[in-house]
């Protein structure tokens, strides 16, 4: 299997959820725009969505995929269905459990996730109203993930990517159609989230079907690839997840801050995850499999190999999505958001966000590709205890930075917090010999620096005065950021094929 070409097609597919993602967001903008409707909903909303990352895409994935990819190349394929449904059973089963305690505890978990509503009796009830309609969400999207590592693990990566833009189809018909209908009309909002995670699941049940891998939810406890998943996957809420952990202790933060501090970094947040689902998400997604293989195999050089690449590819396109995020923050915000309630005040708080948050892109997404060469040797421990550290140095960050930088002082020491969980990944995937860099790392590094300063310069000369990009028309904004875009992305890749790069010292084998 050629990775550039999966990961090119997991990206598409990411691209695709992602652009309707923005037109969800751009469309929630318009209708509700930033303000006490919006922070409860997104309270309510984040709640569920970092249990999904924690249980679901994180701890979870992490922990199923390795030993899932062990099964099917050691075990053969009845072994392998009976650990999928007897993985299957224990997972929903925990997920029932939690999803009725979620709805239970309600007032509980706001409180404690947003304590500053509670100075404000209507936000902090609407915001229990909206929680106790989105929980039930992790009880489907988890099943979706569980779908999902599935699939991956069969190199079909393409269904799993692509299922997101179902929720952002369902809060798109949801918010143009029937926010009208509901009282208060946010409410539609969570009810989006619900039916999304029915549909997602739904999505998956076909291509599971073909595999004949199905899950029959079978329940058996003292199952040895049942205990080793669930056994890996405690610890590994935290090793793979710090940076959602993170994001809601921020929430907890912004709470106290003006209203609409919740929003903005919601908003800034959604542009920050283009480029990290785009590449860090994808990547990842298509490493774990691989790196399984070869530590199953006893392929050491394959494996260093392989991060190598991963860590290359995270280079030549994260920092240049970065910088372009700085360069063109406004631009950006201006098109998606500066519609209807959206105001021009909305647009430059999130701007402060996201150039905050665009100083740790990098390491945002080098986590994803670092932390798999940890999880596919079914070593949990060491992230773990890396992740603690990052979360710590985060929290005294928070404080340090929120008292003259206000909310973008949460995603500035968000960022720096990925960049130390990164930066102390890397050295202990060196330190124990998982790792050994290939040759030619400097010269690499700044031929990718001098791509993205000519890419920096052409965006800043044809982005203009962002003051004009407040007055424009939203079809100007569209098509003059698209043409801007167009034109960063051209000289860059220009700029690194007159520096020798080819796409075919990209190209990479997997299993």
């Amino acid at each position: 299997m050629n990775l550039l070409k999966a990961l090119a097609a997991v990206s598409s597919m990411t691209l695709l959820s992602r652009i309707l993602g923005f037109i969800r967001d751009t469309v929630v903008a318009r209708a509700f725009g930033a303000g006490l409707a919006t922070d409860a909903f997104f309270v309510a909303f984040k709640i569920p969505n970092l249990l999904r990352r924690l249980f679901a895409e994180g701890a979870f994935s992490q922990a199923f995929v390795p030993i899932l990819a062990e099964y099917k190349n050691r075990r053969g394929d009845a072994d392998t269905r009976i650990l999928v449904d007897r993985v299957a059973g224990l997972l929903a089963l925990v997920l029932v459990v939690i999803t009725l305690i979620g709805i239970a505890a309600a007032p509980l978990i706001v409180y404690v996730s947003a304590p500053g509503f509670s100075s404000t009796p209507e936000k902090f009830a609407l915001t229990i109203d909206l929680l106790r309609i989105t929980f039930p969400y992790i009880f489907f999207i988890s099943l979706v993930s569980l779908a999902g590592g599935i699939l991956n693990t069969y190199s079909r990566f393409s269904v799993p990517a692509l299922t997101p833009a179902v929720l952002n189809l369902t809060f798109i018909g949801f918010a143009l159609l029937l926010a009208p209908y509901f009282d208060p009309p946010v409410k539609a909002l969570a009810w989006a989230v619900f039916c999304g995670g029915v549909l997602q699941l739904a999505l998956q049940v076909p291509f599971l079907l073909r595999l004949k891998m199905l899950p029959r939810f079978s329940f058996s406890f003292k199952d040895e690839g049942v205990t080793r998943v669930m056994r890996q996957m405690g610890p590994a809420v935290f090793g793979v997840s710090i940076g959602q952990v993170s994001l809601l202790i921020n929430t907890i933060f912004a709470s106290f801050l003006v209203s609409g501090s919740v929003s903005w970094l919601y908003y800034a947040d959604r542009l920050m995850e283009f480029p990290t689902g785009l590449l860090g998400v994808a990547l990842g997604t298509i490493l774990l499999p691989s790196l399984a293989k070869h530590y199953s195999n006893q392929s050491s050089a394959e494996y260093s190999k392989l991060l190598d690449w991963g860590l290359r590819l995270t280079l030549m396109l994260a920092l240049p999505a970065a910088a372009a995020l700085a360069v063109l923050a406004v631009p950006l915000i201006a098109t998606l958001f500066h519609y209807g309630q959206f105001s021009e005040h909305d647009v430059f708080m999130t701007r402060n966000a996201l150039i905050a948050y665009s100083v740790g892109l990098l390491g945002l997404i080098l986590v994803k590709v670092l932390a798999p060469g940890f999880y596919a040797r079914q070593n949990i421990r060491t992230p773990v205890r890396i992740g603690i550290v990052a979360l710590v140095a985060t929290q005294a960050m928070n404080f340090a930075f929120m008292g003259w930088l206000q909310h973008a002082g949460l995603a500035l020491a968000i960022g720096l917090g990925a960049c130390l969980n990164a930066a102390l990944l890397f050295y202990k995937l060196r330190q124990l010999k998982i790792y050994t860099p290939s040759h030619g790392w400097a010269l690499f590094t700044l031929k990718v620096v001098l791509a993205i300063l000519a890419m920096s310069v052409s965006l800043r000369l044809a982005a203009g005065p962002d003051a004009a990009w407040l007055a424009m028309k939203a079809t100007a904004k569209v098509l003059h950021l698209t043409a801007v875009v167009a034109l960063g992305g051209a000289t860059y890749f220009a700029s690194l094929w007159a520096l020798g790069f080819r796409v075919r010292d990209f190209m990479q084998r997997g299993a």
